[in-house]
C-alpha cells in the first residue's frame, strides 16, 4: 500500500457497510479513497453533498432534493455526513423497493422529523422531486401529475387520509407497497436512454 497514514477504512465500518448495503468490499474501499481525497475532514457538508448529488442529475435542479436527502441521512443531526452515513445514502437512493428503502423514504418525507408525515410535507417533497425532472420530461407527464401539487394530491389519495390527517411510518410503507403508482410517485427515476 505505501501511504498507510490512517487512510484505510476500519474493519468495523467495512463489515457494517457490507452487511447493510449491496456494495462489494472493493467498491466501498474505492469510495473511501475518493471520500478521503474530497473530504479530508472526513465529513461532508450539505453544500458538498449537493454538488455530489447534482452529478447524478445533470439536466435538472437537484439542490432542494439533495438537501432533503442530506437531512434524512444526517442521523445524529450534526449538520454533516460521515463516510458511513454517506455510503448508506448512496445505497438507499440507488437500490430496489425494499422495506429499508421505504423506511428511508418515510424519513425523507418526514421533513420536521416528528415521526409522522402530513400533506404539507408530501407537497414539499413533491416540489423537490419535480425539480429533478428535466423540463422536456415534465411536459410529457400525465395530466393528473404534471404539477408538484397534483403529484402530491395523487400520492396522498393512496393513503386514504383526509388533508388534515397525518400518516405513521407503517401506514406509509403499507400504502406504497400496495400501490405501484405510489411507489413510482415517491421518487424520480431518470428515464434510461
Amino acid at each position: 500500500m505505501g501511504n498507510s497514514t490512517s487512510s484505510a477504512i476500519s474493519k468495523e465500518i467495512l463489515e457494517d457497510l457490507k452487511l447493510s448495503t449491496k456494495f462489494t468490499e472493493n467498491e466501498i474501499c474505492q469510495w473511501y479513497e475518493n471520500f478521503q481525497k474530497q473530504c479530508p475532514s472526513g465529513r461532508i457538508t450539505p453544500e458538498e453533498f449537493e454538488q455530489i448529488y447534482s452529478r447524478f442529475f445533470p439536466d435538472s435542479d437537484a439542490k432542494s432534493y439533495a438537501r432533503h436527502v442530506f437531512r434524512s441521512f444526517d442521523t445524529n443531526d450534526d449538520g454533516t455526513l460521515d463516510f458511513k452515513e454517506y455510503i448508506i445514502a448512496l445505497h438507499m437512493t440507488s437500490t430496489g423497493k425494499t422495506t429499508r428503502k421505504l423506511e428511508w423514504a418515510f424519513s425523507l418525507f418526514d421533513v420536521d422529523k416528528n415521526g409522522y408525515i402530513n400533506k404539507t410535507e408530501v407537497t414539499e417533497i413533491c416540489q423537490a422531486i419535480f425539480k429533478l425532472i428535466p423540463k422536456e420530461e415534465q411536459s410529457k407527464l400525465p395530466e393528473d401529475e404534471n404539477t408538484p401539487e397534483k403529484r402530491a394530491n395523487k400520492l396522498w389519495a393512496f393513503f386514504e387520509k383526509k388533508d388534515n390527517e397525518r400518516l405513521a411510518e407503517g401506514e406509509f410503507i403499507k400504502g406504497v407497497i400496495e400501490n405501484d403508482n405510489a411507489m413510482r410517485l415517491i421518487h424520480y427515476e431518470p428515464i434510461k436512454e
